[in-house]
């Protein structure tokens, strides 16, 4: 049987031409826009191409020179089938374009098989030489000039995407800010609160008034490394991160980790595995900072690993550069996000639903900014973090291995502050 193409956005001509041709024993395929005619066309290689003028993403003109820039439709017939007649601009343009025919609605239902045929069989439409060359230059300038106008439109959207975006930054920063100053008079007077005679007492006696009092402050810990993280990735997407470079214990620094998460460890039965000695003593790095990035990666770690889980630290070192790994036995990341991952307010696990307010709960907490921040704390200081996971599979634990390269002596830039 043979194939044929019709590319047009009118509904009825797209029925009424595959039914008047399916009864002559031609398929037709339909494409309601140019881009997705186009992309049929290149899977199928119809016989024939009707193509409608006015489209609402591409001209008929510019699907024809798009076919015949490829070597399949070099003796493909492209007809036009339009309601504009060959007294428009258009025509001459199409034919300089490489159109083979010109077929005028309304469609002629007893007529149009006989047309086809007849443009299957070989028949082309008859243009002189002048025509012909007066039609391919004004397409040429057509196009450039269409061209020209699409990228004035793109650079004005690129500016105010740009602008969008600084405003973005600034309103993230201001807002931060505007939590942090509550939350640091809410944290002094929970602290006054729970020294008061009183309520220490009733605290001392009655298990529910502690644990409320844990839960207040647990609260307010967690709103505050959540305004922090936020402050963090500021800086870091607007380029304002200062590091206070200084000799650096990082075996003191990994221990410390380490042991932030005991509790959670316990209660999920999960190990971590580490040679503290593997990590050098000293370098020069920004403590603080740093620490940051093991607290992200080990929690990172410790959420998408299932409970009895492992979690292994390793390191390597010369006396130029410090590489570190942190491998998880859990659930894996798909290839396809390993480049995203580092992205601010980019989770992970994909599952919006197992979201929680624990950092260390299975597939849980965190708002997609931990990662991020380690990436612009490591790149502050002249090192790299990647990801190797061959996929994400929560039944098979693939798991997941983050690698940082720093050096030991950071290279100077004036981000660094020298202690």
């Amino acid at each position: 049987m043979t194939t044929i193409l019709y590319i047009d956005d009118d509904p009825n001509s797209l029925r009424l031409v595959q039914r008047t041709l399916s009864a002559e024993g031609i398929e037709v395929l339909t494409a309601e826009r140019g881009l997705a005619g186009i992309d049929l066309a290149r899977r199928h290689v119809p016989a024939l191409v009707l193509v409608d003028i006015n489209l609402p993403d591409l001209t008929g003109v510019d699907i024809t020179a798009a076919l015949r820039a490829d070597e399949r439709f070099a003796a493909v017939p492209i007809v036009a089938l339009t309601a504009q007649g060959r007294d428009s601009r258009e025509w001459e343009m199409a034919f300089g374009a490489g159109l083979s025919g010109y077929i005028v609605k309304p469609i002629d239902v007893e007529a149009l098989p006989g047309q086809v045929k007849a443009y299957l069989e070989g028949a082309r439409d008859a243009v002189d030489s002048a025509a012909l060359a007066s039609g391919q230059k004004r397409y040429a300038g057509d196009v450039v000039g269409r061209l020209e106008q699409r990228i004035r439109e793109l650079e004005g959207v690129n500016r105010e995407l740009r602008h969008l975006d600084h405003m973005k930054d600034v309103f993230i920063e201001i807002t931060a800010h505007e939590l942090r100053t509550p939350l640091t008079v809410l944290y002094g007077y929970s602290r006054l609160f729970e020294q008061f005679p009183g309520i220490k007492s009733l605290a001392a006696a009655d298990g529910q008034v502690r644990d409320l009092l844990k839960g207040m402050d647990d609260a307010i810990a967690r709103m505050q490394r959540v305004v922090q993280e936020i402050v963090t990735v500021s800086r870091i997407m607007t380029d304002q991160i200062d590091l206070a470079l200084a000799p650096t214990n990082l075996r003191a620094l990994v221990e410390k980790a380490v042991r932030s998460f005991d509790a959670a460890l316990a209660l999920r039965r999960l190990t971590i595995r580490y040679d503290v000695n593997d990590f050098p003593a000293a370098i020069k790095a920004d403590g603080d900072l740093l620490y940051l990035v093991l607290i992200n990666l080990l929690s990172n770690a410790i959420k998408y690993t299932p409970d009895g889980g492992r979690v292994t630290l390793n390191a390597q070192h010369t006396q130029d550069t410090l590489v570190f790994t942190v491998t998880d036995t859990g659930i894996g990341i798909d290839p396809a996000q390993h480049g995203r991952i580092f992205e601010p307010f980019h989770t992970t696990a994909g599952d919006v639903s197992r979201h929680s307010t624990s950092k260390t709960a299975y597939q849980g907490g965190g708002i997609g900014l931990g990662l991020a921040i380690c990436k612009g704390i490591i790149e502050a200081h002249g090192g790299q973090i990647s990801v190797a996971s061959p996929g994400h599979d929560p039944e098979a634990l693939p798991g997941s291995t983050f690698t940082v390269t720093l050096p030991i002596n950071p290279p100077y830039t004036q981000r660094i502050k020298q202690v």
